[in-house]
């Protein structure tokens, strides 16, 4: 293990350690008022001085642990790292539990500059490729001028595009699949899912950039596939490309998103709603602080954030409150949707894939529509959110989509 993952390890810890503290002190705190407050005023000297002891040694015992950890990674790295080992990250199975604490902390990861805290990168073969010519040439030797780019959902990393299909079928991933099919070179990227998806947007628009500049034949053609989170995150990065006038956004002739939450998850807003709720009485006050620590990925996810004017300038624990404006599609691409029911009809119209239910997969609305047409779509029943990173349904619609030009009429 190398060094700065030592010593990230360390941070990581003491910072939850951080978090423990604070919640049983938050919740220790809310107890004791409310005994005090029943008692009244003549217990209020003997409050104050209560709460100048608790908070004293929750202080202390926050400050030892955390200290008493970073000193053992500082010593560890110093003494039992070997900066020539392979990076944990390239381990898949670390790699996923490193990108599932960075959805939902990954934003203050960031902050602290933490070594775990992902960025927008390029991945291969689990290691992540330098933008530059001569490594895009080296990971891509057998390039074409059509590219496909997927990006992964939430918590997860470009490995997810891996899942074997649960029909027991033996599928290979769809980015080899579409290379083989339709001559289209499969990248993957992998990012942090705890900032906010603007962020990731902007930093996807900047990859691209970057990218089709390097890349070592002239790109003709653009597909960008994402799943969930994944997906919102190739809109926001079509619409800073558009807006910084990227030449990578005039190739762009497709935009799938597989059951990508537009209009927002239930889930989210149901801990939004929870979190309110408990910060109504004293003794959940410290619940409602612990919930509303997630990430801003995550919150982004209540009503399908994708500007930065979205959340700027507002409290982002406001209950179920949408401000997200209408994000218009590239001009010369066509989006499509995938959504999906993991029960019969009527059942799954409310339960969706158990994440995201078909009418937020559609961009359907009541206040807010996403100009999704019905022709560009696929919604399909028994499969549950995941089962759409591999399922032969989905690629064969996949393929069919991806390999059709794009209407004339767009292509002006």
């Amino acid at each position: 293990m190398q060094g700065h993952e030592i010593r990230a390890l360390a941070d990581l810890a003491g910072e939850g350690t951080r978090v423990a503290t604070r919640l049983v002190r938050d919740l220790h705190r809310g107890i004791a008022g409310r005994v005090f407050d029943s008692i009244g005023p003549a217990a209020k000297p003997v409050q104050v001085v209560h709460n100048a002891t608790a908070s004293t040694i929750y202080s202390l015992v926050d400050g030892a642990v955390r200290g008493s950890l970073y000193g053992a990674g500082a010593l560890a790295a110093e003494t039992m790292s070997n900066d020539e080992d392979e990076t944990v990250q390239a381990r898949p199975r670390i790699a996923a539990a490193i990108a599932a604490v960075n959805g939902i902390y990954g934003d203050e990861l960031t902050s602290r500059d933490n070594g775990f805290a992902l960025s927008m990168q390029i991945r291969r073969k689990g290691q992540p490729v330098a933008l530059d010519a001569e490594s895009i040439r080296q990971a891509f030797p057998k390039h074409t001028g059509r590219i496909v780019v997927f990006t992964h959902g939430w918590c997860m990393t470009e490995r997810s595009w891996w899942r074997p299909p649960r029909t027991g079928e033996t599928l290979r991933p769809y980015g080899k699949r579409l290379r083989k099919d339709l001559g289209f070179t499969p990248v993957f990227v992998r990012y942090n899912s705890g900032l906010h998806i603007s962020q990731n947007g902007q930093a996807l628009a900047d990859l691209l950039n970057r990218l089709q500049a390097l890349w070592p034949v002239p790109v003709e053609e653009v597909a960008l596939v994402g799943h969930s989170m994944g997906g919102l995150v190739a809109r926001s990065a079509c619409h800073y490309g558009l807006e910084q006038q990227h030449p990578w956004t005039r190739a762009v002739r497709h935009v799938v998103c597989l059951g990508s939450p537009h209009l927002g998850a239930d889930l989210e807003k149901g801990v939004n709603a929870a979190s309110w709720a408990l910060a109504k009485l004293p003794e959940t006050r410290g619940l409602a602080s612990f919930l509303n620590s997630r990430s801003a990925g995550v919150k982004d996810l209540r009503y399908g954030a994708l500007l930065d004017e979205d959340w700027r300038d507002c409290d982002p624990d406001e209950v179920l409150r949408d401000r997200c404006q209408q994000v218009p599609f590239l001009p010369d691409a066509v989006y499509h949707f995938v959504s999906t029911t993991a029960a019969p009809r009527a059942l799954g119209l409310l339960v969706g894939d158990h994440l995201v239910r078909p009418k937020s997969a559609a961009g359907r609305g009541r206040r807010r529509q996403v100009p999704f047409e019905d022709a560009h779509g696929l919604t399909l029943t028994g499969l549950n959110h995941f089962d759409l990173l591999n399922h032969p349904l989905v690629y064969e619609k996949l393929s069919a989509w991806l390999g059709q030009a794009a209407p004339l009429s767009q292509l002006g």
